[in-house]
């Protein structure tokens, strides 16, 4: 077994990296969906380094000297909207995932009650991923081009640790 990654805050110097593995690995995503115009496929830099400057916590995962991951999330009220998260293609299935996702849990437990994301409602593989961590689906809305995205919400039990 390898050594796990390092999941950590995102700097400024990350944001080409973070740019590079998010379009990298939204492109099956687009492919199996048919939209090449995902937003995080037309993400700009600018927008990147915006959410690194921002109140959004943004954290990588590091592979030694090789950003291999991403995940962000924005605290509303007593909720985290968790975006982006990335893994690349070349790492996918291997736990980078289920790292990032654990972490930015962590980091914002302590500051809200539920956690709030959307996946392709057709991406089995996501929908995975988040129910094995405690999400369920509880709706569907379609995105600004049409495409079906499932929303799923997990709920923070107070003074409970979330290890799902």
């Amino acid at each position: 077994m390898t050594t796990p990654p390092l999941i950590t805050p995102a700097i400024p110097a990350d944001a080409g990296e973070i740019l590079t593995v998010q379009r990298a690995a939204y492109v099956t995503e687009a492919q199996h969906y048919a939209d090449p115009l995902l937003p995080p496929l037309t993400e700009t830099l600018e927008e990147v380094l915006a959410a690194l400057a921002g109140p959004e916590t943004v954290l990588v995962a590091r592979a030694g000297h090789r950003l291999v991951g991403s995940v962000r999330a924005r605290v509303a009220d007593d909720t985290a909207h968790v975006g982006r998260l990335a893994v690349a293609p070349d790492q996918q299935g291997q736990g980078v995932g289920a790292l990032l996702l654990r972490a930015v849990e962590a980091a914002c437990a302590d500051r809200v009650s539920r956690f709030v994301l959307f996946t392709g409602a057709a991406s089995e593989r996501n929908l995975r991923l988040y129910g094995r961590h405690g999400y369920k689906i509880v709706g569907n809305r379609p995105d600004a081009n049409g495409i079906s995205l499932a929303v799923l919400e997990k709920r923070l039990v107070k003074g409970a640790h979330s290890n799902a």
